[in-house]
């Protein structure tokens, strides 16, 4: 049976199947068979094929690893977990950010933490500057997960309003620089907060406020799936969302 999910990461990174081969010394006709036989590598080449492609080792051979291999891999991605958001250290926030090399996204409903911290902003707007991809997912102010997120925290028309001036204070901080913006109409289901391989996420509990929430610090791990699930989130959401000003 032919992966698919392999011959889809080729084609979405512009990679021929030789410039693979040779990245990873292998023949060519090996990748040939990995994708149109299904056949799975070896380790040693699953780890250093997916490490080129920059995808997960178990997304594109998810029957390589037993369960017990992604769990225990999986459970190494956590970093630490901390109890609330108001309890992580604002120096997390910044190291999070100000380590990005390659991509920084961010999704909320309105992120006033963040915008409210003009160290945290300037680090965002310096990054997008620098060629880092930093994309923002807020929340559409008209749209009904906003309204009832706000019902639901007991909180009414105030969760419409922070979106509304979260719209205001990251475009007008951030467009500037290079940052993509977009509207989601989502169920915020987390709040995600992703740099390179780490990600904070902040779970979300019915009725209560997200800075009374845990929030998960993880780092991708070979053959881990945590981070990659949460990713797939945040791209899913960034992919039905509308550019700002659309």
């Amino acid at each position: 049976m032919a992966n698919e999910r392999l011959r889809a990461a080729l084609l979405q990174r512009g990679v021929t199947v030789i410039e693979l081969a040779t990245a990873i010394e292998v023949d060519p006709k090996t990748v040939e068979r990995w994708i149109t036989q299904g056949r799975p590598p070896y380790r040693r080449h699953r780890f250093a094929a997916a490490s080129y492609l920059g995808a997960d080792e178990s997304y594109l051979w998810p029957q390589a690893l037993t369960r017990d291999q992604v769990a225990s891999a999986s459970e190494s991605e956590i970093i630490t977990v901390h109890p609330h958001r108001w309890a992580v250290p604002r120096d997390v926030w910044g190291r999070l950010f100000a380590e990005a090399s390659e991509e920084i996204g961010i999704l909320v409903y309105s992120g006033t933490f963040i915008h409210d911290d003009h160290g945290l902003m300037r680090v965002l707007a310096d990054k997008a500057r620098a060629d880092v991809r930093v994309r923002i997912l807020l929340g559409d102010p008209d749209c009904p997960n906003v309204v009832q997120r706000g019902r639901d925290e007991g909180v009414g028309d105030s969760q419409i309003e922070r979106c509304r001036n979260a719209i205001h204070w990251y475009s007008s901080k951030l467009s500037p620089s290079g940052a993509e913006i977009r509207l989601h109409q989502t169920v915020l289901y987390n709040s995600i907060y992703r740099a390179d391989d780490q990600l904070l996420v902040n779970t979300h509990a019915y009725g209560q406020p997200a800075g009374d929430a845990p929030v998960l610090h993880l780092r991708r791990v070979p053959g881990g799936d945590m981070v990659s699930t949460y990713e797939r989130s945040f791209e899913k959401t960034w992919d039905e969302a509308t550019p700002l000003g659309s």
